[in-house]
């Protein structure tokens, strides 16, 4: 966006990612912003997935709809300020990131955007992770054996891949679920409830399945698996060789068989850092592919052999923290690799004071928050990456008073630290277990979408009819 002749350049931040970190990075900083900025929320949907019901929703028919959500009032504007162009959503693939630009797409002339380059004075990396395949709605196929097809990420063409992947659920015989994480136990749990006789077998690497969890999570998830007649191996491993195309037997790295007519493979989630890593190598560690950053969520260097940081003291958890853990351990469910959550417990007013100074960086301007950050232990979830961008957003508009050297320009930088941890995970169409606050319990399942609208208003679209989730 150009700016009048004489006048100073609009200052613009970028929030890269719009799912659950994202969007609270960008509706923070744009509540915030001061004059003569501008901040735009970059998406390659043109709607939030809400990732945790797609289990549920790829198994049971006729509520597609309610895990897209549309990003058309993210910003939660009021109705006479929703075409401001202060606040901008733009669906668009990112190409690649620079220090202070990220190259999209296509140009936005409608935007201000004349070429494919967009120039940010800060930004927001929440592009999480490339979720596994019976969920990728981007890069896999329904059946995960047909060729690609052209993919734009419209509500239009993810519910069609949606019901196709119904359709192949329904017509297998024999389902091999592959990763006893929490997607592996809901995907076995509700396609044994939709269709109680097929065969479903869930295989999972280790002796006990959500072993970061109090054992009781496990002991009550075997009984209901075995409750609900899916067959369950642990501490086996499949022979991925035997898993050819067109197969119907295959077998365990210790040469057991199993019939699949299918297989779902639930075995974890990859960070989505590879524009990180262009950027700056040394900023993603190149076993995890998470993103070093400080306490601050800024961006940072991993530090070298020779180099060594303290260890900040945690802060106490907060009470909103401990209510939005409960809100989010209702629709949360962890994929495989992701077996625990830990709920951030900083806040505006709750400060670490581990450090008087400051952790430098070489970009003290780039936030990375959710998946794709290596948060101090906190695993990736939907609540943690709320409270890591809320922490990056009060970050942002803090340096942004320090530039105008407001009033409050010396406030210290907000710190995250992780706290204890939370999970729901679904059994089926009528029971969940779940561990908040340390205390794990049984509850009856009373929706068959989850309460897929909880979540609709977090995005700025709040549900008052069921039809309002067609949009």
């Amino acid at each position: 966006m150009g700016p009048a002749h004489g006048l100073a350049p609009t200052k613009t931040v970028v929030v890269l990612g719009g799912a659950y970190g994202g969007a609270r990075a960008a509706q923070l900083i744009a509540a915030g912003l001061p004059d003569g900025w501008r901040i735009f929320l970059i998406d390659r949907n043109s709607h939030a997935n809400h990732v945790y019901i797609l289990p549920r929703l790829a198994v049971l028919a006729g509520h597609e709809h309610k895990a897209f959500i549309p990003y058309d009032n993210i910003f939660n504007a009021p109705e006479n300020a929703k075409t401001d162009a202060k606040y901008t959503f733009i669906q668009a693939q990112i190409q690649s990131l620079s220090t202070h630009s990220v190259k999209l797409s296509r140009a936005f002339p409608e935007h201000g955007i004349e070429t494919d380059t967009l120039h940010f004075d800060y930004a927001v990396y929440a592009l999480g992770s490339h979720l596994p395949s019976p969920l990728n709605l981007w890069n896999s196929t329904p059946d995960e054996k047909s060729p690609l097809h052209a993919y734009g990420g419209t509500k239009a063409e993810s519910i069609a891949w949606i019901k196709r992947k119904q359709h192949t659920i329904e017509d297998a015989g024999s389902i091999l679920i592959v990763g006893g994480g929490a997607l592996g136990i809901q995907f076995a749990t509700d396609i044994a409830a939709v269709y109680p006789g097929k065969a479903v077998t869930l295989l999972h690497s280790r002796h006990r399945l959500l072993p970061r969890f109090d054992n009781a999570m496990h002991t009550e998830i075997l009984q209901a698996l075995e409750s609900a007649d899916v067959e369950v191996i642990l501490g086996e491993r499949l022979d991925l060789a035997t898993a050819k195309p067109g197969a119907r037997v295959v077998h365990t790295q210790s040469g057991r068989e199993i019939r699949a007519d299918l297989i779902l493979l639930c075995t974890g989630q990859r960070p989505n850092t590879e524009f990180l890593r262009e950027l700056d190598a040394r900023t993603v560690d190149p076993g995890t592919a998470l993103a070093h950053v400080l306490r601050t969520m800024q961006l940072a260097p991993a530090p070298g052999p020779a180099e060594t940081q303290g260890t900040p003291a945690s802060d106490p958890p907060s009470d909103n923290a401990d209510a939005l853990a409960a809100d989010f351990a209702q629709i949360a469910l962890q994929a495989e690799g992701a077996d625990d959550t830990d709920v951030s417990t900083a806040s505006d007013s709750d400060e670490s004071a581990a450090t008087d100074l400051e952790e430098a960086t070489s970009y003290p301007h780039i936030f990375v928050v959710g998946d794709a950050a290596d948060a101090f232990g906190a695993i990736p979830a939907g609540h943690n990456a709320y409270y890591q961008a809320e922490v990056a957003a009060r970050n942002v508009l803090r340096l942004i008073r320090r530039s105008a050297e407001e009033h409050d320009a010396n406030a210290p930088l907000e710190r995250y630290a992780p706290g204890a941890p939370a999970i729901k995970v679904s059994l089926g169409l009528k029971k969940n277990v779940y561990e908040v606050a340390g205390v794990v319990g049984v509850a009856v399942e009373t929706r068959d979408d989850l309460n897929a609208a909880a979540m609709w208003s977090y995005f700025g679209s709040p549900v008052t009819d069921e039809a309002d989730m067609y949009r």
